[in-house]
């Protein structure tokens, strides 16, 4: 099943500053193909998808993330939720804090 993928005007934000400020394109690449994985499958194993516990008890929903990066000091990662049966909203697209 695919899922249609959505973005908070947060998440829009973070992705256009990433735009601007990654001359080389790497970090925009990874972040676009781990959005593709996630829209195709969002358990693929390269995602590493998981709950994030912090913040679903914070806001009370279930709350999860995906690796964009790996292995990086910084590593970027996705926070999503699934907002209807066949499709994810996009919350934020961040560093991972050191």
């Amino acid at each position: 099943m695919m899922f249609n993928i959505k973005l908070t005007p947060l998440a829009l934000k973070q992705l256009e500053e990433i735009k601007k400020r990654e001359p080389r394109q790497g970090l925009l690449k990874q972040i676009i193909k781990t959005i593709r994985f996630l829209s195709e499958n969002p358990r693929h194993p390269s995602l590493h998808t998981h709950k994030n516990q912090r913040l679903s008890n914070l806001h009370g929903l279930d709350i999860f993330q995906v690796y964009a990066q790996n292995y990086t000091s910084g590593a970027y990662r996705i926070f999503f939720t699934y907002s209807a049966k066949d499709e994810i909203t996009i919350t934020s697209i961040e560093a991972h804090p050191d």
